[in-house]
């Protein structure tokens, strides 16, 4: 297009294209000598002379199927048109969804609504199209999203903070798991806790777990069969966690950590929770950290690995 060799994307999200364009165009007149007097005339020029249409935007999802719960911060299926939270304020408790502006969270709706308050998760919704929407009623126990009127930000994008006391989301009976699947994670620790898990309190669980002592563990079977990942990092990280042919590995920023052979007992119908587990034989669990994004697909994807970390890590600049 015009020898110009663009890039209409950056992090993740796409650029206004006839600016991108326009911009190009400048540089190669004046890298030539030249000179532009009008970049707005410039821009109209070019939707006469070219008017070739930018790619379509496409998430995660339209790229890799089968998730059963998804949860994000960032649109993840292009044809999702629902929000991606709805969001309590403190001043006088109104509620409001806020969906997403160029494909990320709307955070300028959000903190216009927020207006100089703090402002709290009530419900982070599916966009898996399964509606598992996952929801909290008890205020004191909803995740955090604003702070005096700003967004929270971990590694320059919005995230969800769970003070490790009371907070979390949950679905209830909301979907059944499968012997072959991947669950992960970004977040970030503050302390330690339950991520994201499934069962609830059943010792057939699948759950993302982060400990001070411990590290980041994905626990599949009970407590016996759990594999760990002997390190513990505030930093911003991308955990996954699969069964695949019956090998249960665990990834931390796209490395193997851990892996062993097991059988899972699938097919439960557990709970959702996002940032708590009430685990047998281990007590409550409540994470302390933040949350950006949460997704649980209940088919086999790992030949699909590497692809869905390379789209996760583009997005959020993990490693």
């Amino acid at each position: 297009m015009l020898g110009l060799g663009l890039s209409l994307f950056t992090g993740g999200s796409l650029k206004p294209y006839y600016a991108v364009v326009a911009a190009a165009f400048k540089d190669r007149v004046e890298a030539d000598g030249g000179t532009v007097e009008s970049m707005s005339c410039l821009k109209a020029d070019l939707k006469v002379l070219n008017p070739i249409k930018p790619p379509a935007y496409t998430g995660l999802l339209n790229d890799y199927s089968g998730a059963a719960a998804a949860y994000s911060l960032r649109l993840l299926d292009n044809t999702y048109s629902g929000s991606a939270v709805r969001v309590r304020r403190a001043s006088d408790n109104a509620e409001q969804d806020i969906a997403f502006s160029n494909n990320e969270l709307d955070t300028a709706t959000l903190e216009t609504f927020a207006s100089g308050t703090d402002a709290f998760v009530t419900t982070w919704y599916d966009q898996s199209g399964n509606g598992n929407n996952a929801t909290q009623t008890t205020a004191s126990a909803q995740p955090q999203i604003v702070s005096s009127g700003s967004t929270i930000l971990k590694n320059g994008k919005p995230a969800v903070q769970n003070d490790g006391s009371n907070d979390y989301l949950v679905n209830t009976g909301g979907l059944t798991t499968s012997d072959n699947h991947m669950i992960l994670s970004v977040h970030s620790n503050i302390t330690s806790g339950f991520v994201f898990s499934l069962g609830y309190n059943d010792l057939n669980s699948i759950l993302l777990w982060v400990n001070t002592s411990n590290g980041s563990r994905y626990w599949l079977n009970g407590s016996g069969n759990q594999l760990n990942s002997n390190e513990f990092t505030t930093n911003q990280r991308l955990t996954i966690g699969q069964q695949s042919s019956g090998t249960q590995s665990l990834y931390i920023d796209s490395s193997l950590n851990s892996s062993k052979s097991t059988t899972y007992v699938g097919d439960l119908v557990p709970d959702i929770t996002i940032g708590y587990a009430l685990r047998r034989n281990q007590g409550s669990n409540y994470y302390n950290g933040y949350i950006q994004e949460c997704i649980y697909f209940n088919v086999d994807q790992a030949t699909n690995r590497t692809g869905i970390e390379t789209n996760i890590n583009d997005f959020y600049s993990i490693y």
